[in-house]
């Protein structure tokens, strides 16, 4: 498994496997302001301009299974983020999350990390905690 990084060429791929990948949550939660399945390509090229993110496709045996972006604005200060990551339905539960997790921390160093996530969706956060981050209180209900 590695990651490789995408770029404005990809923007289409990278919200078309997003929108598959959010498409049950946001039939679930109907939620349009956060949901990543809402989202627009200006909003992933608006992204891929920051000088702070990093997109990555998540491949397997040459095949993409998924995607991570993570957000670091290499300052010590500020904490490095996951927002989001995917895994497309037909590659679920075979361990690429937690290895994508494992090697953006490879790269981007393993210290002062945070996410966000939906506390109701217990498997989502299982994987989280099984990669060694822990809540911290802070919640913040979306409407």
């Amino acid at each position: 498994m590695d990651l490789v990084r995408a770029n404005f060429a990809d923007a289409e791929k990278l919200l078309k496997m997003q929108k598959a990948a959010f498409q049950d949550l946001y039939a679930k939660y109907q939620d349009t302001e956060t949901s990543p399945a809402a989202e627009t390509i200006e909003k992933i090229f608006m992204r891929l301009k920051q000088t702070f993110t990093y997109y990555y496709f998540i491949n397997v045996d040459d095949i993409t299974v998924g995607a991570i972006r993570v957000v670091d604005q290499k300052n010590p200060e500020t904490p490095k983020r996951i927002s989001p990551i995917f895994i497309a339905k037909q590659y679920r539960r075979k361990g690429y999350a937690q290895m994508a997790i494992q090697c953006a921390e490879k790269i981007h160093g393993s210290q002062n990390w945070e996410l966000e996530t939906i506390m109701q969706e217990k498997r989502t956060c299982c994987l989280y905690e099984k990669m060694g981050y822990c809540q911290t209180g802070k919640t913040q209900k979306n409407q």
